[in-house]
């Protein structure tokens, strides 16, 4: 298999029959309407034309389930200017989760959010093009250019611009073809593994919202906790508000400052540390990002974190918390964050952790409060509402000992399955590499 220097690095070799072309002379770009006829919200419908959006796209094909899209009137259809679906068009996304992609297989009628473009193949079989611009040739250069001015975002003239490797047609469907049975065969594997970690993940929240409402012994006398969907605790426990479970005789609760108190331009590079979500998130006290300089951390010293102190986060990943530890930075709350202090007499901050981050109890309160099936957004009124169950403190600390050996269990179940769809998938991404660069062959053609 004679191959040749394709001229760029990160591409390499090629075979000698191939060419190295740009996706903009073979393909059009169509970008969605953005004029003054460009759906809102009050003209989204709940059944007519699709408006598809990067909510269509988590896959090779568009999905145009009805539970995940939006649409449109045929009038509103008719006064748009912009991309028109049609069959074997790739829907490429723009901003948001840049680069992924996927095709329209279906011939309903449809249009595209501004976010993304329609990519129109001319010349060239779809299904290669697809799978190129899901291999590592089209990430590097979405990287290349979301790393530049562009920022998160993308063009539509810029994803034109890419280089394209370019085999003859009917090595293109050779490879598609080639590429949609094992690549297809992956899937189903990944699809399969991520079912199980789901099903573990489940099993773990219910395990754990099952022994904190109702305990270790199942012969015990239970009673009704006068709450619905809790329904019977033992009978000598207790369901309170977190409310009446915060230490007394201190400031039990602090919201982080107002973001007027505390903008971009207050952050420094080093100092003293602002606790953020990320510090919540991946319970990491001992690295960050964000500081704030001496004057600004006297200023706001009435939102210092102290060790012991429990933080969480209220927007966007909501109501996950981390208990800050011994010997942690100096440092302040950021304004995404409330910090509150437990009652250690009544219960254990590990129990309170355990409650909300891996249960289902807290959760499920805060959409109940809600009426609604999202929110983004948690304030201390509904924090210190929140139901907890009161446990005997001899009987949290067996609970929590139970917990922590059966949820290590569930968890290296868990990392054993993610580790096999991590390498499943850099597999995919590897076979994908190969064959659409012409390193490997499709048989017939070598």
């Amino acid at each position: 298999m004679a191959m040749k220097d394709s001229g760029i690095d990160w591409i390499g070799e090629i075979p000698n029959a191939w060419k190295i072309s740009k996706l903009k002379y073979v393909s059009e770009f169509v970008n969605g309407d953005r004029g003054a006829n460009y759906p809102s919200g009050d003209d989204l419908v709940d059944d007519g034309i699709i408006f598809v959006t990067s909510n269509n796209i988590h896959g090779t094909e568009l999905d145009n389930s009805p539970s995940i899209s939006k649409y449109i009137t045929k009038e509103r259809y008719d006064l748009l200017g912009g991309a028109k679906l049609e069959i074997n068009d790739i829907i490429f996304c723009l901003r948001g989760s840049v680069g992924v992609c996927a095709i329209n297989t279906t011939e309903t009628e449809g249009t595209i959010a501004s976010s993304l473009v329609d990519i129109k193949p001319r010349l060239i079989d779809t299904h290669f093009m697809n799978f190129f611009l899901q291999s590592e040739i089209s990430k590097f250069q979405t990287d290349l250019y979301t790393n530049g001015s562009c920022a998160a975002n993308l063009s539509a003239d810029n994803v034109s611009n890419y280089y394209f490797i370019e085999p003859n047609i009917e090595e293109q469907q050779l490879i598609a073809d080639f590429l949609d049975d094992k690549v297809g065969k992956i899937d189903d594997i990944l699809t399969d593994l991520n079912k199980q970690v789901e099903i573990l993940t489940a099993y773990k929240k219910s395990l754990i919202t099952e022994t904190v409402t109702k305990g270790l012994n199942p012969n015990a006398p239970m009673k009704e906790s006068g709450i619905d969907w809790i329904g019977k605790i033992p009978e000598h426990w207790n369901i309170k508000k977190l409310k009446y479970l915060l230490k007394p005789n201190c400031v039990n609760m602090r919201v982080g400052p107002f973001g007027s108190a505390l903008s971009g331009d207050d952050f420094k590079d080093e100092g003293y540390w602002v606790y953020n979500q990320r510090c919540v998130l991946d319970k990491n006290f001992e690295t960050n990002d964000t500081f704030v300089d001496e004057y600004k951390y006297k200023e706001l010293n009435a939102f210092t974190v102290d060790a012991g102190d429990i933080l969480i986060t209220t927007r966007g990943t909501i109501g996950k918390v981390a208990i800050v530890p011994k010997n942690c930075p100096v440092g302040i709350l950021h304004p995404c964050i409330i910090k509150f202090v437990m009652n250690q007499d009544l219960i254990n901050n590990e129990l309170v952790e355990l409650i909300f981050n891996n249960s289902n109890m807290i959760m499920d309160q805060i959409m109940r409060k809600s009426n609604a099936t999202t929110i983004d957004v948690i304030y201390s009124y509904t924090l210190k509402d929140l139901l907890l169950p009161v446990i005997p403190m001899d009987e949290q600390k067996e609970i929590i000992d139970f917990l922590d050996k059966k949820c290590a269990e569930i968890d290296g179940l868990i990392s054993d399955k993610t580790a096999q769809i991590d390498k499943m998938e850099k597999y995919k991404k590897s076979l994908i590499f190969e064959y659409v660069t012409g390193k490997k062959r499709v048989k017939e053609v070598v």
